[in-house]
């Protein structure tokens, strides 16, 4: 396996890998009719877009590859939210594999690989965004030294609300 630098020629994979991860992280956490419509083939020009137009190492997208193929990927940029100075705040927008790579190291070598990228790019603190309900990965970050910062936030832009939780910790 190994991490690299996502380009505009990852986007179906990482399309691909979006949709996968989410349709087996999210059941019976997300309408099963959202995930049963997840399309990578309408992912694919939103990674194209966004991959076009990365400032790496500030923002950009880590793929992990096995055998040729990417398997997962974390995305990061300066952190979105009011209450966050994205000069120094990065967030970690995403992190996702594929089902069959969970649970064999590649999450915490990607998420490593992101830490990494972000302090060496200046950022001193990271955030993410979990879905409250979503025990597996909370583990995974907590696990990985994230902390609950008390901060929650409801998402309705997909039809349905999703309450997240945001998760902190210092790059120092």
């Amino acid at each position: 396996m190994r991490i690299l630098q996502a380009t505009p020629a990852d986007a179906q994979a990482l399309a691909e890998v979006h949709v996968r991860s989410w349709q087996a992280a999210y059941r019976g956490l997300v309408p099963q009719d959202h995930l049963d419509g997840l399309d990578p083939a309408a992912r694919r020009p939103g990674w194209e877009r966004w991959l076009a137009g990365t400032a790496w190492p500030r923002q950009g997208t880590l793929v992990a590859e096995a055998d040729g193929r990417v398997i997962g990927f974390a995305g990061v940029l300066p952190a979105r939210d009011d209450d966050a100075d994205g000069a120094t705040v990065a967030e970690v927008a995403a992190i996702y594999l594929t089902p069959e790579s969970w649970g064999r190291g590649i999450g915490r070598a990607l998420m490593d690989a992101a830490l990494a990228t972000l302090t060496e790019a200046g950022y001193r603190e990271a955030v993410l965004w979990v879905l409250d309900a979503n025990v597996r990965a909370r583990r995974f970050y907590e696990a990985a030294g994230w902390h609950d910062d008390g901060v929650t936030k409801d998402d309705g832009s997909r039809g349905f609300v999703l309450t997240e939780v945001r998760y902190r910790r210092s790059l120092a």
